[in-house]
């Protein structure tokens, strides 16, 4: 799919184009999130780019009302929390990243396991931020 390099630089430059994109090993099939250049289950060094459909369910998160500067610049705050978990993707892997919930100032509606689809945020300092939404 791409002669890039399996590294983070190359998984936010796909980010960047709307993709979620993993590496797979074309020996055993183990899909990796973010990329490996080699897969830690047969030792194989010949990986390939595979993109993620992009939907999965909640397998952990928390809210977070005191964050760090950047989200804190954004706007974030004790009156306006914002959320980061856990997703299990439909093919098998997980990642963490940002949650847009409609409603966190009553975090005990959120429910493990609710279903959600990717989306491309666009960071203030340029670049792009990978969360997910019901």
């Amino acid at each position: 799919m791409s002669e890039r390099e399996f590294t983070p630089a190359s998984f936010y430059q796909f980010l960047g184009e709307k993709k979620l994109m993993a590496s797979k090993c074309q020996r055993c099939g183990a899909i990796y999130l973010p990329p490996h250049p080699l897969c830690t289950k047969c030792y194989g060094n010949k990986m390939e780019w595979v993109q993620l459909k992009g939907k999965g369910k909640l397998a952990a998160f928390t809210v977070i009302a005191v964050g760090p500067t950047f989200m804190c610049e954004e706007g974030f705050d004790r009156n306006k929390p914002y959320c980061t978990g856990v997703v299990e993707l439909e093919e098998g892997v997980r990642i963490s990243a940002r949650i847009l919930l409609p409603d966190l100032q009553h975090p005990e509606r959120v429910k493990v396991g609710i279903p959600l689809s990717v989306e491309f945020l666009p960071k203030k300092e340029g670049g792009t931020a990978l969360a997910f939404k019901p």
